[in-house]
């Protein structure tokens, strides 16, 4: 099995990871599966301690937080590289006062895909 694509753990500090097996559980996949979402970009981790960690964020009671992978998508295609998107997720923006992974959960959702596009392209 060939390496994952991680990024520099340049997380703050206090920000929840999961391991591939909290993953798997709370998805309710194999631990394969999630290594394959992490490796087509369909879920962002960061190397901590030499092992994966995903962040929390990324989920909600139902699974992958809705509009992630589509907000992921935008900015690989725009050209961010795997390590800028995660940078990027985890910037607050200041007129949202929160960064846009957390956003992700609230009605500014679509805005936060909106800047991406914009930055992106």
């Amino acid at each position: 099995m060939g390496s994952l694509p991680l990024s520099q753990d340049r997380l703050p500090s206090d920000l929840d990871t999961l391991t591939v097996d909290d993953v798997a559980r709370r998805l309710r996949v194999s631990p394969n599966r999630v290594r394959t979402l992490i490796r087509d970009h369909h879920l962002l981790a960061v190397s901590r301690g030499g092992q994966p960690a995903i962040p929390a964020v990324f989920f909600d009671d139902l699974g992958i937080v809705k509009h992630f992978n589509g907000l992921v998508e935008v900015l690989l295609d725009g050209g961010y590289s795997r390590d800028e998107v995660m940078t990027w997720m985890f910037t607050v923006q200041d007129d949202l006062g929160m960064h846009p992974a957390d956003a992700l959960h609230t009605h500014s959702a679509r805005e936060v895909i909106r800047r991406a596009q914009a930055q992106a392209f």
